[in-house]
């Protein structure tokens, strides 16, 4: 939908999930191909802008934002959030990022996800 997956890209697109809120969001994280009913993906399909649809940037701030609110401090919550994952930090047991597959690569996309690639990668020939 965004023309790629960088990790910035996949923590905005993420953040755009949560909007949808919890039932989607639960659906997604189930089979992402589900996304393809979204009333806000079809509407991307025609969208000039796609980055627009779903990539909500400003979403993944919210936590600091109200955090700042409160304390007053803008450093607070960052602060806060280091302290907290102290233990975690340099873990020998890296996070599971899942299979890694080529996102660039439209067969791939279209076997992975049958609903949403036609949608924003055409149809096959």
């Amino acid at each position: 939908m965004g023309g790629g997956c960088s990790d910035d890209s996949f923590m905005d697109f993420r953040a755009g999930v949560i909007v949808l809120g919890r039932e989607w969001y639960e659906r997604v994280a189930a089979a992402a191909d589900s996304l393809a009913g979204h009333p806000a993906v079809l509407q991307a399909v025609n969208a000039r802008d796609r980055s627009e649809v779903l990539f909500y940037e400003d979403v993944n701030y919210v936590a600091a934002a109200a955090f700042e609110q409160i304390t007053g401090d803008a450093d607070a919550f960052y602060e806060a959030w280091h302290s907290s994952r102290g233990a975690n930090v340099g873990s020998d047991n890296p996070p599971d990022m899942g299979e890694d597959f080529d996102f660039d690569d439209n067969d791939e996309m279209r076997r992975r996800l049958p609903r949403l690639a036609p949608l924003f990668l055409g149809r096959s020939v």
